[in-house]
């Protein structure tokens, strides 16, 4: 038996990631730009501040441009290399991330199953296509096409609502601790936070529970599991 009534997942680097060649990609993004290349994608993403924008990737993408341009004392317009970039950026190229298909049969087997993520319907939903998700879920919220995004509470309502379950009896599990941890938080979910370094602390916020893999997910809807909060991690 589940601890949970319901499980939702964020999408991007919880479930999935891009597929791409990077330095494929990168380079295309100048070609299209008609810059000469500088720089490498490696030293680009350490440039871009904080979570992507799902308002503003161009905005998001043309401000590391801009970093990076001036490292190398480059004059380029660093919004058309960002639009650039996502003109040659194929949404459709994901791969699901190690035991996400497999935590969402397990999610599957405790309750309804949902996907809340911060991304318009415009370009999450060839994700969605592309990985099939359609047919694993019950419920799939966009809230890039709202008018609050996580960590609001809206896109937690809706998402609770669309699965009909108390939010008290669902666990949203999310990379963010300041998107999907919070956001959880405030709409009176419970989270698991999903870290990619098991060395990372949770602070300031507190996930109940924290995964390092995906893998772990089906131990802790089993009550039995004797899973351990996150809050001490």
């Amino acid at each position: 038996m589940s601890r949970f009534a319901a499980v939702a997942f964020d999408l991007d680097d919880t479930l999935c990631r891009h597929d791409h060649d990077v330095n494929d990609l990168y380079r295309r993004a100048f070609e299209a730009a008609g810059v000469e290349p500088f720089g490498e994608p490696d030293e680009l993403w350490p440039l871009l501040d904080g979570a992507p924008d799902p308002d503003d990737r161009v905005g998001y993408l043309g401000a590391g441009f801009a970093r990076l341009a001036a490292r190398y004392d480059r004059d380029v317009d660093p919004v058309a290399l960002a639009e650039a970039f996502e003109t040659v950026a194929d949404d459709s190229r994901v791969a699901y991330l190690p035991g996400a298909v497999d935590a969402l049969s397990a999610a599957a087997a405790a309750g309804p199953v949902g996907i809340l993520t911060n991304g318009p319907e415009r370009r999450q939903r060839s994700k969605v296509e592309a990985l099939g998700l359609a047919d694993r879920v019950d419920a799939i919220v966009y809230a890039g096409d709202l008018p609050r995004r996580k960590p609001h509470v809206e896109p937690f309502d809706r998402l609770t609502a669309a699965l009909s379950v108390d939010p008290g009896e669902t666990l949203y599990v999310g990379n963010s601790l300041s998107y999907d941890v919070a956001g959880a938080h405030n709409a009176g979910l419970r989270s698991a936070w999903l870290r990619a370094d098991p060395d990372e602390a949770a602070t300031p916020y507190g996930p109940d529970y924290v995964l390092d893999s995906l893998d772990e997910l089906a131990a802790l809807l089993t009550c039995d599991s004797g899973a351990e909060s996150g809050a001490d991690a």
